[in-house]
């Protein structure tokens, strides 16, 4: 249970970790889940005005239900599709927000981890192709994410479980996806795969909810998931030094021992750069 405060933990460390730097900083990583949060906001705008006639086009059977009986069945549903809909919002949140701004939470983690001694060299590769991997990973998530969240919407049904155990399970299964997403960007640059970050984080469960789902909690608030979004970046690759420490991270291709930075290897930019003289 421990673990429980230690992830929410780092989540606060990674908010005063950006708070700490300039405006500058954070303006330019608030661009990404801005422009995510607008795509968002139309698409559960545009379900809300279609959920009442996906749901009627969806139980046809219920076309000559007496009432209450036909608006009870029709309204459940309806809330559910929404809600189900918010869900698959909350857990996909992070994955868009960094795919759309891959070269900017690169450069934060990146940020961090030299801030904190022993990082890793990471990767030498071009942006399309850290964008390749990148939406291939997420899509890879975001097929559980579906499995889960279609498992949750039917056990929504249930009497009693539906409206007490499937809420909880909800919260906790966005939390630890929003996690697998957020710390992906850390441990991808340890060369880690999809496959062994997912057995990193179920190792480490507790710690891996106490960070994701007080995170899940707020970002049902959408204007709170922006402001939130690069502290929860930074969180979660200090939360990936302690799932592995630099003493253990695999070396990348061309590193020096494992654990220990390149050298050679020049320090990250600052981000935003700084404007140029005259």
């Amino acid at each position: 249970m421990r673990d429980l405060g230690v992830g929410f933990g780092y989540l606060a460390k990674g908010q005063r970790w950006v708070s700490r730097r300039g405006s500058r900083m954070k303006t330019g990583l608030l661009l990404p889940p801005l422009i995510t949060l607008a795509l968002y906001v139309a698409a559960l705008v545009v379900l809300g005005f279609w959920a009442d006639d996906i749901t009627a086009w969806a139980t046809p059977f219920a076309d000559d239900w007496n009432s209450p009986w036909q608006g009870l069945l029709r309204g459940t549903l309806t809330a559910l599709l929404f809600v189900g809909g918010l869900f698959f919002a909350v857990v996909t949140f992070a994955a868009v927000t960094l795919l759309v701004g891959q070269p900017f939470y690169e450069a934060l983690a990146e940020q961090v981890d030299e801030s904190e001694g022993g990082a890793p060299a990471g990767p030498e590769l071009p942006l399309w192709r850290e964008l390749v991997i990148s939406a291939r990973d997420s899509l890879r998530v975001l097929f559980w994410v579906a499995v889960f969240g279609l498992s949750l919407f039917v056990l929504g049904f249930v009497p009693v479980v539906g409206q007490t155990v499937v809420p909880v399970a909800g919260v906790c299964v966005s939390g630890f996806f929003l996690t697998v997403e957020l710390a992906g960007v850390a441990l991808a640059r340890r060369g880690l795969p999809i496959k062994e970050r997912f057995r990193l984080l179920r190792g480490r469960m507790m710690l891996t909810l106490g960070f994701g789902v007080p995170l899940a909690l707020a970002f049902l608030v959408p204007v709170v998931a922006v402001f939130l979004m690069p502290g929860a970046v930074a969180g979660a690759t200090l939360l990936a030094r302690d799932l592995l420490p630099p003493e253990e991270e695999p070396p990348g291709p061309g590193a020096g021992e494992p654990g220990t930075a390149d050298p050679a290897r020049p320090a990250p930019p600052a981000w935003p750069p700084a404007p140029s003289a005259g």
